[in-house]
């Protein structure tokens, strides 16, 4: 569902790039060359908000937007190879989507590296743990950026053998596409087109040369620099009438012009390109976004979380400015920034995210889960003495605890080992189910958190999953209302090798080591006993059982018990049709939710 979207012309953050027509593409060119130090200098001054204060953010906890994926935990080039690099500890609450990492044989040496980083396939398993998926960036291949082409002989051979490495790699579940090239309005096009074709013909020929090995993994592209609708359409076009119609759809949102502000705005034409050509709608993945003076302010992350969320976008992923291997600045030495807090409170949204309205320059994505009987309200971008109502919470009781914490406002080379948490207060709720909670003094830079729960009664850690809320591979989630939380996974019915097996991976987070009764609520209509593979933390496989159910498909009725031995803090629970080290299920079940006791 896409909500209404607001303008804006002018605010608080600091902006130092151009951003319009060729002056964006010739930023984005300095930028990987020079590392963006006059960006940084320039950039310094955090400029008033448009309207500094008496402001409200509007959450309607009982409409809801979609189920909770985490849109933009994800990052370029945010993850290497090796313990620290990130380590698993720091990515787990953050509950990774998508990332974009290089390709096999990758030589991008960006933005002042000295050497490679970042190998998708290397940094495959780690990824996995964190229960994110990829992208593989192919013009990575390359060392420099733009990318130093040789010849379509060469291109086309270094295309070969990345596929071929990636076939290779058997046990390697978690790339969910290829990404072509990148930012083609410029990187080709006034570069390579007089001489080596166009890019159409380009994606064309590539295309087919990756379907002639690879006739499973999901492409896409064109991952334009920035959003422009006569070349979308033209694009389109051309890949409809070849045939070579990419999987997923991807562009950057990077600047002022192509930042968070129009977001909405280039999903609702790129929505209206399909249809004038026909087409069915795309997953959308932002692969980069915020420019190298937003990257660093914990605010700016919180206005694209609330645009992606409403646009209905799939993935978005961090830009790389600075340091690979870092999530774009959320760690330092392998300690939190400030930014990092913002990402774990939207990390620790589950559920479903609910409807925002902001005002002005004060925004926030906020979620709704029953079974934790928790409201999640991260949010930011004004300063001054504002307000967030929230309505709908009469169902958490007549009175709630509200903690209300921040995070600072400093950049990517300074840690901040916890949130800093302002106050705690009980609420009483107003008659028509409301409560409006103060939020002074604010920081336009800063991000807040408004946590909110029953006095009593409240779960001390969360013990039901919801499988929405997991990491989908190869199957899909739909609504129902005979389901917890309004929607179950279906279709997890692949078992053939690792590009299109069937899987649900749960992060789950336990306060001790012993052994939990887990609970799998599902539904098998087929009559006969259905089957999954279930491991946890890389270890042994087991089977669940499932006995057919009578209430049909997406009516989840039955439950399966089972044990499982975890340890204390984060475990990550797979249930597969299909996997690599498992010979695949019987039968298909469909998945609502596990729940841990």
């Amino acid at each position: 569902m896409l909500w209404p979207h607001r303008r804006l012309s002018s605010g608080p953050f600091r902006e130092s790039t151009p951003t319009t027509g060729r002056s964006s593409r010739l930023r984005r060119a300095v930028a990987h060359a020079t590392v963006g130090i006059a960006v940084i200098a320039a950039g310094s001054v955090v400029a008033a908000p448009a309207h500094a204060a008496g402001n409200t953010l509007t959450v309607n906890v009982g409409t809801t937007v979609r189920p909770v994926t985490h849109v933009a935990a994800g990052g370029l080039y945010g993850v290497d190879e090796g313990a620290t690099a990130p380590s698993l500890s720091r990515l787990y609450p953050l509950h990774l989507n998508t990332l974009t990492q290089p390709p096999p044989g990758n030589q991008q040496l960006g933005n002042g590296a000295t050497t490679p980083c970042c190998d998708g396939l290397e940094v495959a398993d780690k990824v996995t743990s964190a229960g994110g998926q990829q992208y593989l960036r192919l013009s990575d291949i390359f060392s420099a950026f733009p990318y130093n082409w040789v010849s379509w002989a060469d291109w086309e051979s270094k295309l070969t053998t990345m596929i071929q490495e990636r076939m290779a790699a058997t046990t390697t579940t978690n790339i969910a596409g290829y990404e072509i090239w990148n930012e083609p309005d410029w990187t080709w096009e006034g570069r390579l087109d007089d001489t080596e074709g166009s890019f159409h013909d380009m994606w064309t020929r590539s295309y087919e040369i990756i379907r002639g090995i690879d006739t499973k993994t999901p492409i896409a592209g064109p991952g334009t620099a920035e959003y422009d609708h006569d070349w979308m359409y033209a694009f389109m076009k051309h890949a409809r009438d070849t045939g070579t119609l990419p999987d997923v759809m991807v562009w950057h949102q990077l600047g002022t012009n192509s930042g968070w502000q129009t977001v909405q705005a280039n999903v609702d034409d790129f929505r209206a390109v399909e249809s004038s050509l026909g087409l069915s709608h795309r997953p959308i993945s932002i692969n980069e976004y915020a420019s190298p003076s937003q990257v660093d302010q914990p605010s700016v992350a919180v206005h694209y979380m609330a645009e992606f969320e409403r646009a209905g976008v799939h993935d978005a992923e961090r830009a790389y400015w600075y340091e690979a291997g870092t999530m774009n600045g959320l760690l330092h030495n392998d300690q939190p920034t400030a930014s990092y807090w913002a990402y774990k409170w939207y990390g620790d949204q589950s559920g479903n995210i609910v409807e925002t309205v902001p005002q002005s320059w004060l925004d926030g994505v906020a979620s709704y889960d029953a079974s934790r009987k928790q409201v999640n309200v991260v949010f930011g971008g004004d300063s001054g003495d504002n307000t967030v109502k929230i309505n709908g919470v009469g169902a958490l009781g007549s009175q709630v605890n509200v903690t209300l914490s921040r995070t600072n406002d400093t950049g990517r080379h300074t840690n901040q080992s916890a949130p800093v948490t302002v106050s705690t207060q009980t609420y009483t709720v107003a008659s028509d189910g409301s409560i409006t909670v103060p939020v002074s003094g604010m920081n336009a830079v800063v991000a807040y958190q408004l946590l909110v729960t029953p006095t009593s009664g409240t779960p001390t850690w969360q013990q039901t999953y919801e499988a929405e809320n997991a990491t989908v591979v190869n199957a899909n989630t739909h609504s129902s209302s005979s389901a917890s939380n309004g929607s179950y996974v279906g279709q997890i019915d692949n078992s053939a090798d690792m590009r299109d097996q069937s899987f649900v991976d749960f992060l789950v987070h336990v306060p001790t080591a012993r052994t939990y009764s887990m609970s799998i609520k599902y539904a098998n209509a087929t009559g006969a006993n259905a089957t999954h593979g279930l491991a946890y933390n890389g270890g042994a496989w087991s089977t669940v059982t499932y006995p057919p159910t009578s209430s049909g498909w997406g009516k989840p009725t039955g439950t399966a018990t089972v044990n499982v031995n975890l340890r204390a803090g984060y475990n990550m629970i797979r249930l597969a049709k299909g996997s690599p080290g498992f010979a695949g299920g019987i039968g298909y079940a469909e998945l609502d939710n596990i729940t841990l006791q």
